[in-house]
């Protein structure tokens, strides 16, 4: 088969056994500078008749981090399909939104890697970001994961992949951190997911959803989300072709907090209607008041000066590719968070700062 060939049916899947399709952009932006993070307390002991090994091996690692990764299944006796998960504060269990939207109106039961199993509910969710938050009922006392900084993660770091492919709970998988700031779009249109992703090569698989991919000190870099895969027919099951993408956790762990405290988490926006049939480089405001104020008033692109037909060329520091690579890029920050923009207007670059919206 041709290359031209193998790309255009490449697809990428939310990892849940009835995944939704999407497509993929790419753009590699790596940080080389990887200061010294504090090592996390594992304080999970190695399971019982399990060979112990030194921590700061892969196996040390995973045998540490396993008994805070849960598997998520339905309680129903007709349930179908299974994510995972993992324990980051006392009862409170970090997911994907696909997962627990998936099993919600099943009932959702929460298996710990000893078997421990107990029901669980959705304190609250976030579909932009694809995260959601559980509450555990009846939790064990194992110990949180923490949470490393990914924005200090860089090509070729070692990673580690915990969690249920296939509902094989307590599967491990490791590789290398493939690319960062991976612009990555799931879901059906309309309903759309944008990840500013992570992307390795350990395998996961449908069921990893949810689950965390970690360093090799077992710091959560990022929270398994989604796979490319080659396609097939429709309703067929689908597998890992290397190319995993994970919501890197300076996101997941700042959305967590909001849905613990508030029960939601708006994400950023910019107050510009984008125009996604823009084919050069960067992002064009569209220049078409048909669809309605291209601009909105007071919005925060407005307020930066921004108009109609301006061509957004870099975002904070990073160059802009298209429409999908900046909503994937803004989504990635925080409203209220400042950001130095480049754009383009009748063939001049120029810079102004804009301070972020939020989605409500």
């Amino acid at each position: 088969m041709p290359v031209w060939a193998v790309i255009v049916i490449v697809m990428v899947v939310a990892l849940v056994s009835a995944g939704a399709g999407g497509a993929v952009g790419g753009l590699i932006a790596v940080d080389n500078a990887a200061p010294e993070q504090p090592s996390p307390t594992l304080n999970n002991e190695v399971p019982s008749g399990t060979p112990s090994r030194p921590p700061d091996t892969i196996a040390g690692v995973a045998q540490r981090v396993s008994p805070s990764v849960v598997s998520i299944q339905g309680s129903g006796p007709q349930s179908s399909g299974n994510g995972s998960g993992f324990v980051i504060e006392n009862d409170y269990v970090l997911t994907n939104n696909h997962v627990a939207a998936a099993l919600e109106g099943q009932g959702i039961e929460v298996v710990y890697s000893d078997g421990h199993t107990t029901t669980a509910g959705v304190v609250g969710a976030a579909p932009s970001s694809d995260l959601a938050v559980l509450q555990v009922r009846d939790p064990i006392d194992v110990t949180p994961l923490a949470f490393g900084d990914s924005d200090q993660a860089t090509v070729g770091d070692t990673v580690i992949a915990i969690g249920a492919p296939l509902g094989l709970e307590g599967t491990v998988t490791t590789g290398i951190i493939s690319a960062v700031n991976r612009p990555v779009t799931v879901g059906e249109s309309g309903e759309e997911t944008y990840i500013n992703a992570v992307q390795t090569d350990a395998a996961v698989n449908p069921g990893n959803s949810g689950g965390p991919l970690v360093d090799d000190q077992g710091r959560v870099i990022g929270v398994n989300s989604a796979i490319a895969t080659m396609g097939g027919l429709s309703g067929e099951q689908t597998g890992s072709i290397g190319l995993g993408f994970a919501i890197p956790s300076t996101q997941a762990e700042r959305v967590a907090q909001q849905l613990i405290e508030t029960g939601e988490a708006p994400h950023a926006v910019i107050g510009a209607i984008l125009d996604i049939r823009y084919q050069e480089q960067g992002a064009l405001i569209i220049d078409d008041e048909s669809v309605g104020r291209p601009v909105v008033p007071n919005g925060p692109a407005d307020e930066a000066g921004l108009e109609p037909g301006d061509v957004i060329v870099e975002f904070d520091g990073t160059s802009v590719r298209d429409s999908t690579q900046l909503v994937t890029l803004i989504r990635n920050k925080a409203p209220g968070d400042r950001v130095e923009i480049t754009y383009e207007r009748g063939g001049e670059e120029q810079q102004t700062t804009m301070t972020l919206g939020s989605s409500e």
